[in-house]
């Protein structure tokens, strides 16, 4: 195969995306769950906007790129709730890695060890720029849910120290962000929406 092959390939592949269904809903569309594909543009938008809370410096277009093919792997290994047992994210890391190697090793070479490499950052987040991938990741579905009375924080009964330990990467890379999480979780408490 080509280069341009290969990276048609991958591009026709990236739209099953679209069909990968999170437990985060969109309020604005009768409730219905949003998909993998609509989530990596929103944090990355979501990204563009807040990188001025960043107060670690951070490569915007590496941050970018890894919010765009973070959640790629999803279409071999399938979405896991954020919240779910220890024991299915361990399982879900494994599939995740075969996942990538299938997904991005239908690019060229050196694409190909680029975004596993960035894929590779981000979950590890031991940078400053995957630390604030991974943030952007986690504040969304708290902006959603408390846009939605709770949403999925409700629906599974999910406690303001799980939500807590999702966002812990802010402390640190964006403080007056991790100030927002604490005082809108405080919020959900009072409210119900959270445990």
């Amino acid at each position: 195969m080509t280069e341009l092959e290969q990276q048609l390939a991958f591009i026709i592949e990236i739209d099953k995306l679209k069909a990968v269904y999170r437990q985060t809903t969109v309020k604005e569309d009768k409730d219905r769950h949003e998909n993998s594909a609509e989530h990596s543009w929103h944090i990355t938008l979501t990204a563009q906007l807040l990188q001025g809370y960043a107060e670690q410096p951070i490569n915007m277009t590496r941050v970018i790129k890894m919010l765009l093919i973070h959640d790629v792997i999803e279409i071999d290994a399938g979405d896991l709730f954020a919240f779910a047992e220890t024991k299915d994210h361990e399982q879900q890391a494994i599939k995740e890695q075969k996942a990538a190697h299938r997904l991005f090793g239908l690019l060229p070479k050196a694409q190909f060890e680029e975004y596993q490499t960035l894929w590779l950052e981000f979950e590890a987040a031991d940078t400053n720029d995957a630390q604030f991938a991974k943030s952007m990741d986690r504040i969304l579905p708290l902006v959603q849910n408390m846009n939605n009375q709770g949403g999925s924080w409700a629906k599974h009964k999910i406690s303001q120290s799980q939500v807590l330990v999702r966002n812990k990467h802010l402390q640190t890379i964006a403080p007056k962000l991790w100030q927002y999480v604490v005082a809108q979780t405080e919020l959900a408490v009072t409210k119900g929406w959270l445990l």
